[in-house]
């Protein structure tokens, strides 16, 4: 089967020549050498022989591989490694020395008992970039603790917002946590990147944990506690101390309505048939409608019930009033607006069928981010960066044969 790169970048890549090597697995790691491939790094991923990265058989498989996979991976090269022989390690070091950028998501201490401590490989390569994705960190008493995302979004806080009061804490859907860990550290590369251009090129670490990353988007929840003693409790879908802003039933599912802002607030009570409540003098600022924020609730409520999704947003939109419905995956695929912003692209597989799949965030008017190749199978690219390296294909063949690539 020919697994040529279906796809070509039509305009200069933002980070075309920098090379990231990928130690990673899952989704904190791989998401952002994901994004950093958009915008055209050659990003090698070094997997493990057998298996690969177990993301390739999470959740529904199609042709074998994980359709997620299709994703997390595009613009990727797989280089299939055993990082647990002396041998895979020395090649491991081979390419990072001639790498702008590490992404790995290991336990901390896991590089070390490789040979492949920051200080080490600084001294292989001085400029080297090393973003190090954890649970707690590679510092601190829980250092050495496993983590996951799920963990690090409740030590984080936000697990305990989650929910409806009273009732079970409940995840967000997706893995939040990996995912913000996974932003934080892109923003990391990049800025450390820029500091390197202009500082005389050294390198540096970047430490990200997945409960700093959860924690670093919670708002006020400390500074609330700190001055008032407030411990912020799970809202449901409401948006405590800002009103009104929740979810409201319809005939045929449910709206967000988000009428905070003043004006708004007065407009939307008059789309709804309660100037009264519009015209009120302590419901003219955000602190008024907070005291009676059930009452307003209970009136938006009332008026949704009686008619249907579309007809709600039709009369909201036509008020100049945030709103929308709940999306499925089906809503997002049928709606022109995703499709108009290229937020929907069609990815050509190496498995010879054809995904739809996220488009690419964010969108930059010069140096737009591109799909230029499908996910790899794993070690597609083994001998090709092997060779780049400056690897014979007699040495190539030998590790084969000893098991140390695939």
């Amino acid at each position: 089967m020919d697994s040529s790169p279906p796809f070509k970048a039509p305009t200069p890549a933002a980070l075309a020549g920098v090379r990231v090597v990928e130690m990673g697995q899952l989704i904190a790691g791989p998401f952002c050498g994901k994004t950093l491939g958009e915008f055209g790094a050659d990003v090698v991923k070094i997997e493990a022989p057998g298996a690969g990265d177990p993301l390739r058989n999470w959740r529904l498989i199609k042709e074998g591989t994980s359709v997620w996979w299709q994703v997390q991976s595009r613009n990727k090269r797989s280089v299939a490694l055993d990082l647990r022989q002396k041998e895979g390690q020395d090649i491991a070091r081979q390419l990072i020395a001639e790498a702008d950028v590490l992404v790995e998501n290991f336990r901390p201490g896991t590089l070390e008992a490789w040979g492949m401590s920051p200080e080490e490989l600084h001294r292989l390569n001085p400029g080297l970039v090393m973003l190090r994705i954890s649970g707690y960190g590679q510092t601190g008493p829980y250092r050495d603790l496993p983590g996951f995302g799920a963990i690090g979004e409740a030590m984080g806080g936000l697990r305990h917002l989650t929910g409806e009061p009273g009732r079970v804490p409940v995840r967000v859907g997706v893995s939040i946590g990996d995912t913000l860990a996974a932003l934080h550290g892109t923003i990391g590369v990049l800025t450390a990147l820029y500091h390197r251009k202009v500082n005389g090129g050294q390198g540096q670490v970047i430490d990200v944990a997945l409960h700093e990353a959860v924690f670093n988007v919670m708002e006020s929840l400390v500074p609330e506690y700190s001055a008032f003693g407030v411990v912020r409790e799970a809202a449901g879908s409401a948006l405590p101390g800002i009103a009104p802003s929740n979810a409201y039933p319809c005939q045929d599912g449910w709206v967000l309505v988000a009428g905070n802002g003043d004006s708004i607030f007065k407009r939307l009570m008059d789309a709804i048939g309660r100037p009264d409540l519009g015209a009120a003098a302590d419901l003219a600022d955000n602190a008024g409608r907070v005291a009676r924020v059930h009452e307003i609730d209970a009136a938006i409520g009332a008026w949704s019930a009686q008619h249907s999704v579309q007809q709600v947003l039709d009369v909201l939109g036509a008020a100049r009033v945030p709103a929308g419905k709940v999306y499925t995956a089906k809503d997002i695929v049928e709606d022109p607006h995703y499709r108009a912003r290229d937020m929907l692209l069609t990815q050509e597989t190496r498995d010879g069928y054809s995904v739809e799949v996220p488009g690419i965030v964010p969108k930059l008017s010069a140096t737009p981010g591109t799909i230029r190749n499908s996910a790899p199978h794993l070690g597609d690219d083994t001998d090709a960066v092997l060779t780049e390296a400056g690897l014979t294909a007699e040495q190539i063949a030998l590790l084969r044969s000893k098991g140390v690539i695939q």
